[in-house]
């Protein structure tokens, strides 16, 4: 085995090194890839002689499988709340809704049309777009 020497690090003339280009920012949290990973290095890396107890490797396997549900309800729970919004903010058009803005403007206007370009849908009064969010009354149509 040769063992190769580190090559020095250029020296600027500030008499500083530069910094690497590109750095990868950890991993914040454990996705059932991580989990599988580390579930086979677990068993390749056992001891023949006393092989992983079965009881911990229908846990971890259980884990797993909790954790891939829970991913899975939290992702639909959010595409429910997205819809809920969209509905919601859809139902306004051709009512008089009051809003205030984030710079403390507060106004009421007929809601015209709505955007789902974003987020938060976005409702048309006049010529303002009012996120969701905003909207802080509801005034049914007159009746005719």
């Amino acid at each position: 085995m040769t063992i190769q020497p580190i090559a020095p690090q250029p020296v600027t003339a500030a008499g500083t090194t530069p910094q690497a280009a590109a750095v990868r920012a950890p991993v914040q949290s454990m996705d059932a890839n991580v989990f599988m990973t580390l579930l086979v290095a677990q068993l390749k890396n056992q001891n023949p002689s006393a092989p992983m107890d079965t009881n911990q490797m229908m846990a971890q396997t259980i884990q797993l499988s909790m954790m891939e549900k829970m991913t899975e309800l939290t992702s639909n729970s959010k595409e429910g709340f997205s819809l809920q919004m969209r509905s919601a903010a859809s139902q306004l058009i051709g009512h008089s809704v009051d809003y205030k803005l984030a710079d403390g403007t507060t106004g009421t206007g007929i809601a015209s049309s709505v955007s789902f370009a974003d987020a938060v849908p976005t409702v048309k009064v006049g010529d303002l777009s009012i996120p969701l969010d905003s909207i802080t009354g509801l005034t049914a149509p007159a009746a005719s």
